[in-house]
């Protein structure tokens, strides 16, 4: 009986694989298209796969911003409806405060209910005012000299005059005009500054709005 001859991987020429014995062909074959099997697994489907992950989590994390954004698109309308019902409410409340017309005569009113109170007036001097976004602030440098009563009835009159009026304390100080104690019926001295406010109409606001856009645009030129 006849034994198959062994091949050996050094008797095989590289160079005439067409004269390799029929085995050996299959075998080499066989290598070869394993190897490129592998190979094209390497360099197509495992790069394909992963990029699959990858845009499955980008699919999944767009979903979400998605239905963030759709939640919030859902209520943006009533948002906006609040707004400008806010909107109305502040522009009513800036409407009850004084105009830029009736400004100088509701200090005079000030004034002259502390008189009428039986308050003194040592000082009283308006000072420059001052614009906010939508309003602008006056203050009011003053000095009375009253008793508990005639200050309560000056404050009562404020608040009874035609137009909202709105003082804020600033720096006040409330001491005896004399002696060091403070008694029911002494007199009293009230210093200090206090602020009141008015509305800015809207050729105000526009013109404000102006010049901080000018003044932004200068910012900006200047930078460059």
């Amino acid at each position: 009986m006849s034994q198959k001859k062994k091949i050996k991987l050094s008797d095989l020429d590289f160079n005439n694989i067409g004269g390799w014995p029929q085995q050996a062909k299959i075998v080499f074959c066989v290598l070869l298209a394993l190897f490129i099997l592998v190979m094209a697994y390497l360099l197509l489907i495992r790069g394909k796969r992963e990029e699959l992950q990858g845009l499955e989590s980008q699919e999944s994390t767009l979903r979400a911003q998605f239905e963030d954004e759709q939640g919030k698109a859902a209520n943006l309308e009533p948002l906006r409806q609040q707004l400008a019902q806010m909107e109305q409410v502040l522009q009513q409340m800036l409407r009850q405060l004084p105009s830029k017309t009736e400004m100088p005569d509701l200090i005079i009113d000030i004034s002259q209910t502390a008189l009428s109170s039986g308050l003194a007036n040592e000082l009283f001097q308006p000072g420059p005012e001052t614009p906010k976004e939508f309003y602008a602030e006056k203050p009011i440098a003053l000095r009375m000299v009253g008793n508990y009563h005639q200050f309560g009835a000056f404050v009562s009159g404020v608040a009874s005059l035609p137009r909202v009026v709105i003082l804020t304390m600033h720096d006040i100080q409330l001491q005896p005009k004399e002696g060091k104690t403070i008694t029911r019926g002494g007199a009293l001295e009230l210093s200090g500054t206090v602020k009141t406010y008015r509305y800015l109409d809207e050729l105000e606001i526009s013109e404000q709005e102006k010049a901080a856009q000018a003044g932004n645009g200068a910012t900006t030129g200047g930078g460059a």
